[in-house]
């Protein structure tokens, strides 16, 4: 890997990211300094942890940074219902951001069992 930047994970962390920061610009002033910024932080969380980990020496700092990772993800799940049902986040977006979100989730699941794997071996 010559960069955690081109892992599909990494990729697609970074574009939920983006669309976290648009949606989260829309919603009232007085959400800036609470569920805008918990939302932001989650999603930022993702790609910073998965980078951070790549760029750790062991195999198992880096699984601890993915699992990190997930767990920002699955956050961010819950903050966007939260969003969504007090009226800050249209459905149609809130349900396209799950998406996003679940693939994420599922590639992460996947980096840890690769990761796992080759450790074991």
């Amino acid at each position: 890997m010559k960069s955690v930047k081109d892992l599909k994970v990494y990729q697609c962390g970074f574009k939920l990211t983006i669309d976290v920061y648009r949606v989260t610009a829309c919603f009232p002033p007085n959400e800036q300094f609470g569920l805008v910024s918990q939302m932001r932080r989650a999603a930022v969380s993702v790609c910073s942890n998965l980078a951070e980990g790549a760029a750790r020496g062991t195999t198992k700092e880096y699984l601890h940074f993915v699992y990190v990772a997930k767990g920002s993800a699955a956050e961010l799940e819950a903050q966007i219902d939260l969003a969504t049902a007090l009226g800050f986040v249209e459905k149609a977006k809130a349900g396209q951001i799950h998406k996003d979100i679940t693939e994420v989730l599922r590639m992460l699941s996947g980096l840890i069992h690769s990761l796992t794997t080759n450790t074991n071996h």
